[in-house]
C-alpha cells in the first residue's frame, strides 16, 4: 500500500474538496472523522452529479445539479467506504476491487483508521519481483523457516514467476503444505508440483 494517503475531513466544504482535487490530481478521496477513521468516500462525480432531467423550470439536457457550496464531505461521500484491513492478503483485495468495481481501498487497522491506500497498481507490483528474489525467499522462508520438516532435499527454481518444486519429502501431507505457502510468496504466478513422498498420511474420504 502507499502510506501517504490524500484524505479530507467530514467538515471539509465542496470548495476544499475540489481544491484537493486539483491540487493532487486524485478523482476520489476518504472522509476521515475526528478519530481519523474512514467514514467514507468523495469523487468528482460526487461533486458533479448529473440527473436526468434538470430541476423545475429548465429544459431537458439542463440536469446538471451541483451540490450546494456549504456541502460538506460528509454530506457528498459515498457511505459507508469499502475498505480492506491492513492484513488482509492481495487475494481479499483483488477479490473487493472486483465485488465492488473500485480501483483503489483505503487500508484500516483494526478500528477503522485509515493506515494507507491500495490500487490496482500496487497489487501488481509483487508480480514484478525478480525471479531470484522469489526463489530465495521460498527456500529460505518457506523451506528452511517456517517448516517443521525435513526439506533438505526439495529443490527450488523459478521462471517468470512460476515457481517449481522437486525433489523429495518424507510425508505427503508435508507436500502439499510446501506447495500452498509456496503459492502465497509475492511474486508468485503458479506452482509447479514435481515432489514425490515416501509414505501417504493423507486420509482417504469416505464415499457414500
Amino acid at each position: 500500500m502507499t502510506r501517504k494517503v490524500i484524505s479530507v475531513r467530514e467538515d471539509a466544504c465542496f470548495k476544499q474538496i475540489a481544491a484537493v482535487f486539483v491540487a493532487h490530481a486524485v478523482g476520489a478521496v476518504p472522509v476521515l472523522d475526528g478519530e481519523g477513521r474512514v467514514t467514507g468516500v468523495v469523487s468528482e462525480s460526487d461533486l458533479l452529479r448529473e440527473e436526468p432531467e434538470g430541476p423545475p423550470g429548465t429544459a431537458p439536457g439542463d440536469g446538471v445539479r451541483r451540490p450546494s457550496r456549504c456541502d460538506l464531505a460528509r454530506r457528498l461521500m459515498s457511505s459507508p467506504a469499502i475498505t480492506v484491513p491492513e492484513a488482509a492478503t492481495l487475494a481479499d483485495a483483488c477479490r473487493l476491487m472486483r465485488d465492488h468495481h473500485v480501483r483503489r481501498l483505503p487500508v484500516v487497522d483494526r478500528l477503522g483508521r485509515l493506515v494507507g491506500i491500495v490500487s490496482r497498481r500496487d497489487l501488481l507490483k509483487p508480480f514484478v519481483r525478480p525471479d531470484r528474489d522469489i526463489e530465495r525467499e521460498i527456500r529460505q522462508d518457506v523451506l528452511t523457516r517456517s517448516l517443521w520438516m525435513d526439506t533438505s532435499r526439495v529443490r527450488v527454481s523459478v521462471r517468470n514467476g512460476m515457481a517449481t518444486l522437486s525433489g523429495t519429502m518424507t510425508l505427503r501431507g508435508d507436500t502439499r503444505t510446501a506447495l500452498t505457502m509456496a503459492l502465497r510468496v509475492d511474486g508468485v504466478v503458479g506452482v509447479i508440483d514435481d515432489l514425490l513422498w515416501e509414505r501417504d498420511n493423507v486420509p482417504v474420504r469416505q464415499g457414500f
